[in-house]
């Protein structure tokens, strides 16, 4: 196809494709699947071989939110019958932090619901943070707590901190329609805060909330111009009890295009199947590792993932090697902060050749059965008295 042709030589070159491209690989049929796979592989190849980053997930303070964020179990509102707790101690965070380094894991990912910390919880945040880095050596560690307030992120730096996540979730044009208590705009000003502190930006998107693939294109260019390191992509989990519960709109092979779509827009990002890759990946999670270089390891916050050792088991068999803490994740160019050519994937620059028509749309699969078999509500690890899943 001479689309993935055009892709695979962009790509290599860290050349932005225009938004017909893009739109284009979400409109590839399932004969196609497999050659859109290989392209966006030989994209993901050139910057990041065959490693794959095994990130680990602490759930430090689960539910209760005040926001109103209708695909989350722990929304204002939420009748999903999820774990409740305030914050984790230091010591019981960092505990729940070496299951998943003792599995591979070479980042920890410290999340807490809610708006944004106040001062004290950045304190709390600075306190675990410290006990997590004096006891296991080379590990990353990223905060993902809200909406930031002036300052904090360069506090959150110099506790040590790596990296910030915040998720901008879908298209500006449709926020609304997910959220009423902030705005979209409120989630780039953290991850600008985040950048500008000298944290690695980490901010990506959720599929399957009944976007249109206009919608997906949108996130993802928005995301290339905010210019994070890592992007992951999310699969709507429909909880029982939320607003989003019902849609099932998600099939492997659409979750397979969206990761492509992802990788050629951001070429040389790491890329992270994020929550519900087993619900909707479901078999094909191997395809996927050909797409995305990041996974995380065994369980989300609310929700149980796959056995950690069957995650590890995956990696090997697809022919992946779990990325150790002596390695790199970014390609030089980006570790290092290069960020001036016109090509490159800073910011939204690059040659967007607009004047290839898009193909005509494929005709949208009818929503998968609601799968709630696969939906299994986390009752292990952080905030229980249960081993982690790692």
């Amino acid at each position: 196809m001479d689309l993935l042709n055009t892709l695979v030589d962009k790509g290599l070159r860290r050349e932005l494709p225009s938004r017909e491209e893009a739109l284009a690989v979400l409109a590839t049929s399932d004969d196609e699947l497999l050659d859109v796979v290989a392209a966006a592989g030989k994209v993901r190849r050139q910057w990041f071989g065959r490693r794959v980053k095994l990130n680990y997930l602490v759930n430090l303070k689960s539910g209760l939110c005040p926001e109103d964020c209708s695909y989350c179990s722990q929304r204002l509102g939420s009748k999903a019958e999820i774990l409740k707790y305030t914050w984790l101690k230091p010591d019981e965070a960092s505990k729940a932090a070496a299951a998943g380094v003792a599995g591979g894991a070479k980042r920890v990912c410290l999340v807490a619901s809610g708006r944004g910390p106040t001062d004290r919880d950045v304190d709390r945040v600075s306190e675990t943070i410290g006990a997590i880095k004096e006891q296991n050596e080379g590990v990353e560690v990223c905060a993902c707590l809200g909406l930031l307030s002036e300052g904090q992120a360069e506090r959150l730096r110099g506790a040590g901190a790596d990296a910030y996540n915040h998720n901008l979730n879908t298209s500006e044009g449709t926020y609304g329609d997910i959220t009423t208590t902030h705005t979209y705009a409120d989630r780039v000003d953290t991850v600008q805060k985040a950048h500008a502190a000298g944290l690695s930006a980490c901010s990506g998107l959720i599929a399957g909330m009944g976007e249109s693939d206009e919608d997906l294109v949108d996130v993802v260019y928005s995301l290339r111009e905010l210019d994070p390191d890592s992007v992951p992509v999310n699969f709507l989990i429909p909880f029982e009890g939320t607003p989003l519960a019902k849609e099932w709109n998600l099939t492997p092979q659409r979750c397979l295009r969206i990761l492509a779509m992802v990788r050629f827009v951001c070429p040389d990002v790491e890329v992270r199947i994020a929550g519900g890759r087993e619900v909707h990946l479901r078999s094909m999670q191997p395809l996927a590792l050909h797409l995305a270089n990041s996974i995380f390891l065994g369980d989300y916050l609310t929700s149980e993932g796959q056995a950690g050792k069957a995650d590890l088991d995956m990696i090997a068999d697809a022919g992946f090697e779990v990325e150790g803490t002596d390695q790199v994740t970014l390609p030089e160019h980006r570790a290092a902060g290069v960020c001036g050519s016109e090509t490159d994937a800073c910011g939204s620059g690059g040659g967007a050749c607009g004047s290839q028509a898009a193909p005509e749309p494929a005709e949208v699969p009818a929503a998968s059965e609601a799968r709630t078999d696969l939906v299994a509500v986390r009752r292990r690890g952080a905030g229980t008295d249960l081993a982690p899943n790692a």
